[in-house]
Parts: C-alpha cells; sequence; structure tokens
C-alpha cells in the first residue's frame, strides 16, 4: 500500500478521496492509532462523521482497525463534530476521533483525532505518520489479545439536552440558519427549533457534493444567501455553519456580517461577569480591539497562536473560560467542556441576545475598525516560512509600537496593527491589515511591502 505523507497535515490528517485515502489507509491508521490508545491505558474511542459519501466507509475501516488492536468503539453515526468531543467528554474516554472534510471540497475527507482529551496535532500527527510507516515494515501477521467490540449509539439527543440544560433564552427570537448542506443542517435545526426559536432554514439536508455553495462561514459570499433570507424575512439574526459545525458565522438584520472577534468579545463580557480577572484567549489574527475590550470589562487578555488545536491546548493548560480565534472555532470552559463548537456557541450568542429588544443593535454597536480580509502571499523563489523568519530579523517598520512574534510577526501601531505568519496547512504566508482609517491602514501596509519586497523583490503583493 503506498501512503501518500502530504495527508498529514498540522492540525488533522486530510486528503482527496481515492487518490491519497483509501479504505486501507483508514484501516491501517486506526491500528496505529488503536496502539497509541493501548499505550495510555485507555479502553473506549468514540467515532462519528460527517456527510460525506466516503465517511460510512472510512468510518468502518477505521472502526476495524481499533478493534484490531482490542479497542472498543463507540460509533455514533453521522453527527457534527462537537458532538463527538462531548461524546468522548460524556463516556469519560477523552478519546474520540471524526471522519470529516471539515470545509474542505467534496472530494476530500480526513480525520481529527483526539488521545486522552488533548486534540493531536503537530508532532503528534507526525508520530501518526512515522508509526504508520512502521507498521508496513512489520510482521503483517500481527496478534493482539483481543479484538475490540463495536456498538452503534445514538448519541445526539444527549448532546442536545446537555445545551438545552446549560442555555435559557429570556424571548424567542426569529432566526434564520445556512449549513451549507454540511452535517450541522438537521442537528441546527433541532437544537435551536428545542430551545423556542423560530427557525427558517436554508441548506440544512445533508449533501456531500455541496451543491448550493461551499460550508464556509469565513468566507464573505458563502453568505449572501442568509443574508438575504434574514432580511426578505425580517429576522433577528442568521447564524452559519461550517461542514462539520465547529464553526460559526453571523449575520445582522441589516445584512451586517459579525466576524468572530467580535462574537469573541460579546462572549467574553457575558463571561467575565460572573468569572471577574479570568484571562481570556485570543489569536493573532483578531482585531486589536480584542484585547483592549478584554481589560475594560475586567479580565486578562492573553494572545496566542492561530489554529484550534493550538488554542484548545492553551485553553486547557492555564484553565481559562473562554477562547477563540478569527476563523471561527470559539471554546467555552465555564459551563461547557472547553472544546469549540458552534452549536453551543450560537446557543450561548442567542442567550445573551434574548435578553435584548433589538439584538442585531446590540451585535453592530460591538467595536470595529478597517480591516482586510485574510490576504494570501504566495512564495516562489523562497519558502514561506523562510519569507517571514527573515521578515521577523530584516523587517523595517518605522513606526510600529512593538511587534509580536508568537506566531508569525504582528506589528502594533498606535492606530492599527500588521500580521504577516505562514500557513500550518499550504505554503502561503496570511497577511492582515487593521487600522482606525484608510489613512492608516495605506501607512501600515507601505511599511510590510516595503520590507517584503527588500526581502524577495519578485513577490506579487495582495495589497
Amino acid at each position: 500500500m503506498k501512503i501518500n505523507h502530504t495527508i498529514f497535515k498540522a492540525y488533522d490528517i486530510r486528503g482527496i478521496v481515492g487518490k491519497e485515502l483509501n479504505n486501507d489507509i483508514m484501516y491501517s491508521i486506526g491500528i496505529v492509532f488503536g496502539q497509541q490508545v493501548l499505550e495510555k491505558k485507555i479502553k473506549t474511542c468514540v467515532i462519528g462523521r460527517d456527510g460525506r459519501k466516503s465517511g460510512e466507509l472510512f468510518s468502518k475501516y477505521f472502526s476495524d482497525g481499533l478493534r484490531f488492536v482490542g479497542i472498543d468503539v463507540i460509533d455514533i453515526g453521522v453527527v457534527p463534530t462537537p458532538v463527538v468531543y462531548y461524546a468522548t467528554h460524556y463516556f469519560d474516554t477523552g478519546t474520540g476521533v471524526v471522519v470529516t472534510g471539515s470545509h474542505n471540497p467534496a472530494d476530500y475527507n480526513g480525520l481529527k483525532l483526539m488521545l486522552a482529551g488533548e486534540t493531536l496535532w503537530g508532532d503528534s500527527i507526525l508520530k501518526i505518520q512515522s508509526d504508520l510507516t512502521n507498521l508496513h515494515h512489520q510482521d503483517k501477521n500481527l496478534k493482539f489479545e483481543k479484538v475490540g467490540r463495536k456498538k452503534q449509539v445514538d448519541f445526539f439527543s444527549h448532546y442536545e439536552k446537555a445545551i438545552i440544560d446549560s442555555v435559557n433564552l429570556k424571548r424567542p427570537l426569529k432566526i434564520g440558519i445556512d449549513a451549507g448542506n454540511g452535517v450541522a443542517g438537521p442537528a441546527s435545526k433541532s437544537l435551536f427549533k428545542k430551545l423556542g426559536c423560530e427557525v427558517f432554514d436554508l441548506y440544512c439536508d445533508i449533501d456531500g457534493e455541496f451543491p448550493n455553495h461551499h460550508p464556509d462561514p469565513a468566507e464573505p459570499s458563502n453568505l449572501s444567501d442568509l443574508i438575504d433570507l434574514v432580511i426578505n424575512n425580517k429576522l433577528d439574526l442568521g447564524l452559519a455553519f461550517d461542514g462539520d459545525g465547529d464553526r460559526l458565522g453571523v449575520v445582522t438584520n441589516s445584512g451586517q456580517i459579525i466576524w468572530p472577534d467580535r462574537q469573541l468579545m460579546l462572549h467574553a463580557k457575558e463571561v467575565l461577569d460572573s468569572k471577574p480577572g479570568s484571562k481570556i484567549i485570543f489569536d493573532v489574527k483578531c482585531s486589536r480591539h480584542v484585547p483592549q475590550w478584554i481589560s475594560q470589562h475586567g479580565g486578562e487578555p492573553l494572545m496566542w497562536k492561530t489554529g484550534h488545536s493550538l488554542i484548545k491546548a492553551k485553553l486547557r493548560e492555564i484553565n481559562a473560560p473562554l477562547a477563540g480565534e478569527m476563523s471561527g472555532h470559539l471554546f467555552f470552559n465555564d459551563r461547557w467542556p472547553g472544546f469549540d463548537d458552534a452549536l453551543y456557541a450560537g446557543a450561548r450568542l442567542l442567550e445573551i441576545l434574548s435578553r435584548e429588544k433589538q439584538p442585531s443593535k446590540l451585535l453592530e454597536s460591538l467595536p470595529e475598525s478597517i480591516s482586510t480580509p485574510e490576504l494570501k502571499l504566495l512564495c516562489n523563489k523562497i519558502s514561506h516560512f523562510d519569507l517571514v523568519e527573515r521578515l521577523k530579523s530584516e523587517g523595517y517598520f518605522p513606526s510600529s509600537t512593538e511587534c509580536n512574534q508568537i506566531d508569525g510577526i504582528r506589528v502594533e501601531y498606535i492606530d492599527g496593527f500588521g500580521l504577516a505568519r505562514p500557513s500550518n496547512t499550504t505554503p502561503l504566508v496570511v497577511l492582515r491589515f487593521e487600522a482606525k482609517d484608510h489613512v492608516a491602514l495605506a501607512k501600515i501596509q507601505e511599511e510590510f511591502r516595503k520590507s517584503l519586497l527588500s526581502i524577495d523583490k519578485s513577490l506579487e503583493l495582495p495589497f
């Protein structure tokens, strides 16, 4: 069996079905992951999957690999990713796998892995890769003491009840939902109706081909249908979910997109009201308003590296009650077990907004500045990692006040910031700029432009 080692990414395992991932590879990864589970003296693993067509067989073969080494499998079927996370907590195993391609194109699939309460990333993913290579150099007739058992569990109702018990809406809200034909569609419709909302839904039937639009709420064009739905039906707001239900998009009744860093501000105030002085974690791509807001409301802001696995690990390390990143992953660790969960985040948002006569007015009042979306810089003559390292050491930013190098380089100014960081998932540099006005934005971008071109004049800058 030939293994394409490009499937091993920074935060997960993923690739093109049939070309890079197949049933045999899933079975083999199940074996090596199962061996790691045994090393932790854990006996049970939860497995679930999204709605992609390859998911059912991939789940079966991965489960067979786990069972081959003696791991018992609890299969909870087609569910959003956070339902699997919650199940690992509910069954007290801390160990699970989600067969999901997340928001990637329809011909992709992949794996998100949890072991003993930790989401695997970085070196842990590389260990899976190394163990998989070693497996194929071992005796093909490996023997283990026993074959693990497998049971099917209809688990979503337990997860849904836990959210309903945790969240209290003061009044019913009229909301729109767009799941982009991802796995969060039926789950979100059921949950929010049971919370008392009047739900207007778009693309909530699961279809792994994603025929209407790509299930990625970070892309504004994917929110246009939801915006029309909210405005045309005079709804209070709209919620959008990514392909596997761990990232949330929000739009107001006027069609304004409330990006995740602004969502995080609203949640931070709520959490800090009950847990004053707490540390709130945000990633380097978030607005400069986030740390200011957290401090103003009695919290301690902590900027951290981008990546849902990295944010989750930091939250666990310092036991922070809340964390979030610009991509839409929000982590609640006050009334919830501390994993990224778009359905729960949506419920908590509605809990806050249900106290307001004009919910969208509260959302639109949150601080914001002029900013760019994520800009992607392709590198041809120099690697994206080397470019950012040289920018750290050679970049000249004369009007800056601070340079933060925790993840790439984030250059702070009195009136904004500029960010350049190497992507951990694709070979490019991600850039983002924010400023109080267009004049300040142009000044910041010009300093970055000069510094980048001084390193490589051939760069085609996206700004």
